[in-house]
């Protein structure tokens, strides 16, 4: 009489516990920056909406210094991040800068965030 197999192989649970490793570390290594980019996007645009339209670029940068540290983002410079140039409506503001993070071994995540705000489209001053 022959029986059927019925459940998972050690094989199987073996590379099913692998797969799910393999996830909670991508998650881990993933997570944060994605986390810290939508800070950033959200105070400069509470930074713009605040500043009055003659705000100047140093006040601006001096206004996203304040911010980020309250946020505990301490490992970003704001000039190495944020760009601002003034406009005819005020403030334009170019966020760009990559993360990388360890992965595995010698294996890094490279993340590039870029976005661009204009204080004339803010609801601000």
């Amino acid at each position: 009489m022959l029986y059927k197999q019925r459940g998972a192989s050690y094989i199987g649970i073996f590379f099913g516990i692998i797969l799910a490793a393999f996830a909670i570390k991508l998650s881990v290594a993933l997570l944060p920056p994605f986390w810290d980019d939508r800070l950033i996007n959200k105070e400069i645009e509470a930074s713009l909406s605040s500043l009055p339209k003659t705000a100047t670029q140093r006040q601006f940068k001096d206004d996203m210094v304040r911010r980020l540290e309250m946020n505990n983002i301490r490992d970003l410079k704001v000039d190495d991040v944020v760009s601002a140039t003034n406009i005819s409506g005020g403030l334009s503001v170019k966020k760009e800068y990559q993360i990388r993070s360890a992965f595995f071994a010698n294996v890094e995540l490279v993340m590039t965030f870029k976005k661009e705000f204009e204080q004339s489209t803010m609801n601000g001053k």
